[in-house]
């Protein structure tokens, strides 16, 4: 009976949504020596990896790991979803012309196809997606996913980035998995499609694909995410990093990639080693 509780966990734990199994994370292997790279980087943050294989579970810092924070950008993974899904973007080379407003980002001042705005992480492009889609579907799919908390509240084209919605570390662990094995209830060109604009690195070594995000906590504290997963050898490895910090002026593109590979090579990864 011990052994079939830690497996049903080690199978897939999902926060309050169960897919799969789900069951106590205490069965979790916390790897302490992973806050060095939050240290050198003076910020606060969890580290969380599933390795398919096995079924084992690593984290360090599991208060965090548990805790709903904003998706920010990484919500784009499941608007890219819905949005396909609908119909609301009709393929990876969907057009949406750019409105003309000036934004901080010169690189969103312009039109885009979903695969560019993705990979650019275009706020504009994946606003418009979500007012095509509608806030009633908006939220059945929400709610069919078990996104988070599944709250919506506020425009459509905002609740991702205003503190609405969150989400755990633990919970996007759980939705990579899912999407990685077609287990989201889209079809399977969809997941697919979306698997596809998420692959960032690619050599004879391994695969890397992940969706980035930045915001900020009600109480100013930025935040960055970095969720995906790694291939090496023929194996899946699922992974989160979150970080959080109050400074202001915080480089997070530096500093959720460096937390990241350091780590993974420290695992092991990136390297040819596992």
């Amino acid at each position: 009976m011990k052994y079939f509780s830690k497996r049903r966990f080690l199978i897939f734990n999902f926060s309050f949504f169960i897919f799969l199994s789900s069951c106590s994370v205490n069965t979790a292997k916390i790897d302490n020596s992973l806050k060095k790279y939050f240290d050198e980087n003076k910020v606060d943050g969890c580290f969380t990896m599933y390795d398919n294989a096995t079924g084992d579970v690593m984290v360090y810092n599991l208060g965090l790991d548990t805790t709903r924070f904003s998706p920010a950008s990484t919500f784009k993974i499941v608007n890219s979803l819905i949005g396909l899904q609908t119909g609301a973007i009709e393929n990876d080379t969907m057009l949406i012309k750019w409105d003309g407003v000036k934004r901080w980002n010169e690189e969103w001042n312009k039109d885009m196809d979903m695969k560019e705005a993705f990979k650019l992480s275009s706020v504009p492009y994946y606003q418009e997606v979500a007012k095509r889609i509608g806030k009633d579907t908006m939220q059945r799919w929400i709610d069919s996913v078990g996104y988070g908390n599944k709250i919506i509240a506020g425009p459509i084209d905002s609740f991702w980035l205003n503190n609405q919605l969150k989400i755990s570390p633990d919970e996007q662990l759980g939705l990579m998995k899912r999407l990685y094995f077609d287990k989201l209830p889209f079809r399977k060109s969809v997941h697919e499609m979306v698997r596809n604009v998420m692959l960032q690195e690619q050599n004879t070594a391994y695969k890397l694909s992940y969706k980035t995000g930045m915001g900020f906590e009600e109480n100013g504290n930025a935040i960055g995410w970095m969720t995906g997963w790694i291939e090496e050898n023929r194996h899946v490895y699922f992974f989160v990093t979150f970080i959080k910090t109050p400074q202001k002026e915080v480089d997070m593109k530096t500093i959720r990639m460096n937390i990241t590979k350091g780590i993974l090579k420290q695992l092991g990864f990136l390297e040819g080693k596992k």
